[in-house]
Order: C-alpha cells, then structure tokens, then sequence
C-alpha cells in the first residue's frame, strides 16, 4: 500500500509542476483558481509536517536553487497572515530543538 502510495504521489506531483510551470510561463497563473491552489497547498504543507515530525533531521521543504528568497517571504508572510502567527511566535518555533 505505502509503495503504490508514493508511486501516486510522485505521478501526480510530476503533473502539478508540469501544469504549474506552464501556468507561470504562460502567464496564465491568476486562471488557477485560489481556492483549489488552497487545497493543494494545505495537503502538501500538512504532509510535510508529518514526514518532518518523524524525522530526527528534516530535509529541507525547497531547493534554494530551485526557488527564490523572495517567492519564499511571500509564501511564509501569507502563510502568517493566514493563520495570525506574528514574528515573535516565528522565533520561538525557530530557536525550539529538534
């Protein structure tokens, strides 16, 4: 079950970021409809969650190389506004051991 799961996984995945590359390329991001990037969001944030609380050392949720600091900021100061996290709570979360 685990291992067609992940075969799953990556197939679908594999189709998002064709779909989404072809979206920011075309210029046609603003089409994808907000609240279905939503549900994709939350699903992938919350599965990340889960593998990094069952790992000693969690790998890293993006690839420098593959995303810029800001698409970065601008993704986690959303994710803050969205759930009224402010930067004080941020700082406590980072300094917390792993």
């Amino acid at each position: 079950m685990a291992a067609s799961a992940g075969a799953e996984f990556r197939s679908i995945a594999a189709a998002f970021v064709e779909v989404a590359d072809r979206a920011r390329s075309c210029a046609t991001a603003s089409r994808i409809a907000s609240d279905e990037l939503e549900r994709v969001l939350t699903a992938a944030i919350k599965l990340y969650a889960a593998n990094a609380e069952s790992e000693a050392v969690p790998s890293p949720p993006v690839s420098a190389d593959k995303i810029t600091p800001t698409e970065v900021v601008v993704f986690v100061t959303e994710m803050m506004r969205a759930v009224d996290l402010n930067l004080f709570d941020l700082s406590m979360w980072y300094r917390r051991a792993r």
